[in-house]
């Protein structure tokens, strides 16, 4: 079951919806795992935007196991939603930064539920080799699984800055490897706008990449300043001024103008924490910022791949 989106990019709850037939709900849950950016086998203190949380929820910390967070998520998700299909989003730090043996363990767990269609396996470039995508494939002959790789930025510079800990390379070459080992599995990228010293342009370089490289899916987010991080002090000391929500809601327009109209688009941008947000406040009011972005889209005519050329590449 296939109909075209209502919306003027490939969103993934229209994508979703065409397979299943019915709605699924994205459902988050948090496996321990930390960050070999964080543990000192790369680096110590992680990315400059990312605080101890790692993204997570904490559920872990607090002792929650894989199966209750899904038990408590799926029950707040039907009273939301209405949803009775999901799809188990494992988000907090690298998840897929431990031996082949206990991934199987927590997926498994995850995927013991028949209202789970899939998994949703959140990590790094540099995190994955060949045993792990051989379990990863394994489940993806049955269910859907996406393994969403965290790029950030396609600039080597950029990446130095933000101390990422790895480069653009060892983005492409787990691309490629999934692609060779896990081939029934699906791709998404993870970028942020807004980095420091990128201009626009150095943005839009990052949908062209992910275009070439022919990735099937993408999640934008802004850069936002989250309290207690090495960019919170970057911020505070004047040497960091954040994206305004004009300039950001044009350049994902130009961003997805560039990429191939079925790309699957995951994310327009992220939901940070009231609590831990330093600035810029507007990413609070999402709804108004995807608002603003159809609205920019309609006063252009354009949507997702009108700009978008077709290029021959082998990753």
């Amino acid at each position: 079951m296939n109909t075209p989106p209502s919306k003027p990019y490939t969103d993934l709850n229209s994508h979703l919806k065409g397979i299943f037939g019915k709605r699924v709900q994205k459902l988050t849950v948090d496996a321990g795992f930390t960050c070999p950016n964080r543990d000192g086998h790369i680096a110590q203190g992680g990315c400059i935007f990312c605080n101890e949380k790692g993204s997570g929820t904490g559920a872990h910390r607090l002792g929650v196991t894989i199966t209750d967070q899904i038990i408590q998520g799926r029950e707040a998700l039907f009273k939301r939603y209405k949803s009775k299909l999901f799809l188990v989003y494992f988000q907090a730090y690298s998840n897929t930064y431990a031996k082949a043996e206990k991934l199987k363990k927590l997926y498994d767990e995850a995927l013991a539920f028949d209202d789970v269609v899939g998994l949703s396996i959140g990590t790094r470039p540099d995190c994955i080799d060949e045993e792990k995508l051989t379990l990863i494939e394994g489940y993806a002959k049955e269910k859907l699984i996406w393994v969403e790789y965290g790029l950030q930025s396609p600039h080597d510079t950029t990446l130095a800055a933000i101390n990422r800990g790895h480069d653009v390379a060892c983005f492409k070459e787990a691309v490629k490897l999934t692609r060779r080992m896990a081939p029934h599995v699906k791709i998404c990228a993870h970028i942020i706008l807004g980095l420091p010293g990128e201009s626009r342009e150095m943005m839009l370089d990052g949908a062209k990449l992910l275009s070439e490289l022919g990735v099937d899916g993408v999640k934008l987010h802004l850069l936002y300043v989250v309290k207690n991080t090495p960019l919170d002090t970057l911020y505070l000391e004047g040497q960091y001024t954040c994206m305004e929500e004009e300039a950001y809601v044009e350049t994902v327009c130009d961003f997805l103008e560039l990429l191939p109209p079925e790309m699957v688009i995951q994310r327009l941008t992220g939901d940070p924490h009231r609590d831990e947000l330093r600035a810029p406040m507007w990413p609070l009011k999402k709804g108004t910022t995807l608002k603003r972005i159809h609205e920019t889209f309609e006063k252009r005519g354009t949507r997702q791949g009108s700009r978008y050329t077709k290029k021959t590449s082998n990753p």
